[in-house]
């Protein structure tokens, strides 16, 4: 295979439809998961560190999402929680002992479930917080590369990765390393795992809309901000969820 836009373009459509076929059924459950805390008054977590924090992103306080959406993130750390703003850095992921600090500044009530992204799925803090949402008797959904995360090792002290932990798991199809188009002379480019991830998040909600309607329940749903009473609309749902949900960190 050459290095191209094309060729990306190629491999990228292969995934979607190995990830659409593949997690069908795991989707299903994952919106049974969700639905379920959300007709019960709950919130969903996001939270994905690195660049799997735009799978939070693409969760929680987006057009077309749902509104109990609550996105977490390292930075609250500083931003929530005053440390100082030198603790953040790329090795801060690998830190157990975060998880712990995150989810005391979560706004988390036990009707309250998580969906944790990680493409390798075995840092610290990641496993850690997830560890922590499991003791704490909330729902977890997980999303990562299963083909990477099973050639890891643990970099958690239980030896267990996040996949270990969630109630479901959606495998992302990424390859290990994530990224698709090998380079003469070794490595790779065109990385996949934002984009799949991003497509099981959609799939999901959607979902979890239908499942709502087909209860006879009106889904809590954003509109676009830049379209006439879209702010309007938003904020009249947000206050359903005042102190809950946090949006602009």
């Amino acid at each position: 295979m050459t290095l191209s836009a094309e060729d990306y373009l190629t491999v990228v459509t292969e995934t979607i439809g190995r990830v659409a076929a593949s997690q069908r059924e795991a989707v299903g459950r994952a919106a049974d998961l969700i639905a379920d805390a959300v007709r019960a008054d709950g919130v969903v977590h996001a939270f994905g560190t690195g660049h799997s924090e735009a799978l939070a992103m693409e969760i929680a306080g987006r057009a077309g999402g749902l509104v109990p959406t609550n996105r977490i993130a390292l930075r609250d750390l500083v931003l929530l929680g005053g440390d100082p703003a030198e603790r953040l850095g790329p090795m801060l992921e690998r830190d157990p002992a975060v998880a712990h600090r995150l989810y005391e500044l979560a706004p988390v009530r036990p009707t309250d479930v998580f969906v944790l992204a990680s493409n390798s799925g075995v840092n610290g803090a990641m496993v850690e917080f997830a560890t922590l949402v499991k003791e704490r008797g909330h729902g977890l959904v997980a999303i990562t590369s299963t083909q990477h995360s099973g050639r890891m090792t643990s970099r958690h002290p239980s030896g267990r990765k996040l996949s270990d932990l969630a109630d479901v798991v959606l495998d992302n199809g990424a390859p290990y390393g994530d990224a698709t188009l090998p380079i003469p002379g070794g490595g790779a480019v065109g990385a996949v795992s934002s984009i799949t991830a991003a497509l099981l998040a959609q799939q999901v909600t959607v979902e979890v809309v239908a499942r709502l309607l087909a209860a006879g329940e009106r889904p809590p749903v954003y509109l676009s901000a830049n379209i006439p009473d879209g702010d309007a609309h938003n904020a009249a749902l947000e206050a359903r969820y005042a102190g809950r949900i946090r949006r602009g960190s």
